[in-house]
């Protein structure tokens, strides 16, 4: 196992771990970035980018992180695949260690983002990836003239409803409340498509099927009614895609910084943790709207912060 060492170690490669990796080197510091699989984050399951600046509709969310890559390189910022197992934030100098090597840094910025929640209902888990998915991108092709269930109502369930419509003959969105949350614009898109409808007040309470999702045990929320969702072709497969929200990939500090009572990290306006040297930005971090614009800004803002910490503190 090899040690290195850097001034600033970014745990995690999406748009905050980017943009915070070219900041940091391009204030000549130097910056490490670990992720375990390509550099990006959950933006590269996005199929299509339409709400950053300067990004003109239709550029996907993996050719947006390749220029982000592209640039924190640019400015010196290496690389390394790898998964951190344990840190030890506890000394000046942190550590990190992971499968394959072991980091040493004077600041650590902790970018490692946010997955998306399940449903935790019987069924899900065992077609995952037979039916279920929680990737439109990644998996609406495989439901070509297919009927869908898409469940969430904010901005990336309605969004990838619309998506799904290019492949599917048939996309039901299932809302637990009676109206949407996502931005006006974005639902005008949903109920403006013929193929789009919808299922108010109403929840899965089951997933069934063989090898293959066949039905959705749905549930009324407000009258108890329940009923079973299948294709409208006997014996037809059909697909659900889940958008109900993400939670914090916290497990690796979940008991070394303060987190709030839904497991994200607690910074304030610096970006700073309760943890001396210690940073947080994007979607791992509390806060009111989890977007590309605003993880840049994160990042933006820690490196920044963490470059004053390490001058103060080492002299550098």
């Amino acid at each position: 196992m090899n040690t290195y060492i850097y001034d600033l170690v970014i745990i995690g490669g999406g748009p905050a771990g980017l943009t915070a990796a070219l900041y940091g080197g391009r204030a000549l510091f130097d910056t490490a970035v670990i992720e375990g699989m390509m550099a990006g984050g959950q933006i590269l399951l996005t199929n299509e980018i339409v709400n950053y600046p300067g990004v003109i509709a239709g550029e996907s969310g993996y050719s947006l992180m390749q220029r982000f890559e592209a640039s924190a390189k640019s400015f010196g910022a290496v690389f390394f695949n790898d998964i951190i197992n344990e840190v030890d934030f506890s000394n000046r100098i942190k550590l990190l260690r992971g499968a394959k090597d072991e980091y040493k840094a004077m600041a650590v910025i902790l970018a490692t983002g946010a997955r998306a929640k399940h449903l935790q209902v019987p069924g899900e888990k065992e077609f995952t990836g037979r039916g279920v998915s929680y990737c439109a991108t990644c998996d609406g092709a495989f439901f070509k003239e297919k009927e869908v269930f898409v469940v969430g109502g904010g901005d990336a369930a309605v969004e990838e409803a619309v998506y799904l419509t290019k492949f599917a003959s048939k996309v039901t969105l299932i809302h637990r409340r009676d109206q949407l949350r996502a931005s006006r614009n974005i639902q005008e898109k949903a109920f403006d498509n013929s193929k789009i409808s919808f299922l108010w007040d109403s929840a899965i309470t089951e997933m069934t099927g063989d090898n293959l999702l066949r039905a959705l045990s749905v549930k009324n929320l407000k009258t108890g009614e329940e009923r079973v969702m299948t294709s409208s072709v006997p014996g037809d497969n059909i697909g659900v895609f889940i958008f109900i929200g993400y939670e914090p990939n916290n497990a690796l500090f979940s008991e070394v910084v303060a987190l709030d009572e839904t497991g994200f990290v607690l910074t304030d306006e610096r970006m700073r943790t309760n943890v001396s040297g210690i940073f947080a930005a994007g979607d791992i971090r509390s806060k009111s709207l989890r977007q590309v614009v605003t993880a840049a800004a994160d990042g933006a803002v820690a490196a920044v912060e963490a470059a004053k910490y390490i001058e103060e503190t080492f002299d550098k």
